[in-house]
């Protein structure tokens, strides 16, 4: 596709990319100053075609997060951004109603499908390949649950704090983090954040509603990039935690 000519008028969005990235990319493709996407998206989100359940959410920080779906689109120079937009949402819209999430979210013990999005977008954002995750998955439902007394209800995902933050951040200080009450933030706040922290693809999406049943709990990317191992109990946390200090 990249090498065929045609695909210079294309815009490709890329799997977990979070949205101020796609902004980014459609003011560039279209030609446009710095920031017009993102405006338009934060003063005419109510028209680009999101369902009624994505609607009404609140701590939201935008409430496009998670419809600017991840595949290849036509754009090109003289086009209006809110129309690029507004064909991201619709294949999300597409995407979403073919997968079953909305009636998915509910045997998953989820209210509603914008949780089970939620849920995708931090499978998608801590997973470092597509084998990680359903595990990433189960990590995240076994946290969930209201008899876990490991975390109790904790996601404690780096990956919330860094979207709040606006940054991608492998070393973030106890301190910082912990003393932070942004809504994001899943050490200080239990459950899920308020919305989707980036735009999750198919794999991530399946996952999330497809979890493995091994008990896994914990995880750590002990390499600090590309390789995630998981634990199912604390003491097995710890010596992959070690192993990560050691990288």
């Amino acid at each position: 596709m990249l090498l065929d000519p045609k695909s210079r008028s294309n815009l490709i969005i890329s799997e977990g990319w979070r949205n101020v990235q796609v902004y980014k990319k459609i003011d560039e493709q279209l030609g446009l100053k710095k920031g017009t996407t993102a405006g338009v998206a934060k003063s005419q989100w109510k028209n680009l075609g999101l369902p009624a359940w994505a609607m009404n959410h609140g701590d939201v920080k935008d409430p496009l997060e998670g419809f600017l779906f991840p595949s290849s689109y036509p754009a090109t120079k003289g086009q209006k951004p809110e129309d690029v937009l507004r064909q991201m949402v619709a294949r999300a819209n597409e995407r979403y109603t073919a997968l079953g999430l909305a009636s998915k979210a509910e045997s998953l013990g989820l209210d509603g499908p914008w949780q089970l999005l939620t849920v995708a977008s931090l499978v998608q954002a801590e997973g470092k390949t597509p084998e990680d995750f359903r595990k990433m998955s189960e990590v995240v439902y076994n946290r969930l649950k209201p008899d876990n007394t490991e975390t109790n209800r904790l996601l404690q995902f780096d990956s919330t704090f860094n979207y709040a933050k606006g940054q991608s951040n492998i070393h973030i200080g106890e301190s910082e983090i912990n003393n932070d009450k942004d809504p994001y933030n899943t050490y200080t706040n239990t459950g899920l954040p308020p919305g989707p922290i980036g735009n999750p693809g198919v794999e991530a999406l399946e996952a999330s509603m497809d979890p493995t049943d091994d008990g896994w709990i914990y995880f750590v990317a002990t390499d600090g990039r590309n390789k995630t191992e998981f634990a199912k109990t604390h003491d097995e946390f710890l010596r992959l935690k070690e192993k990560f200090n050691a990288s």
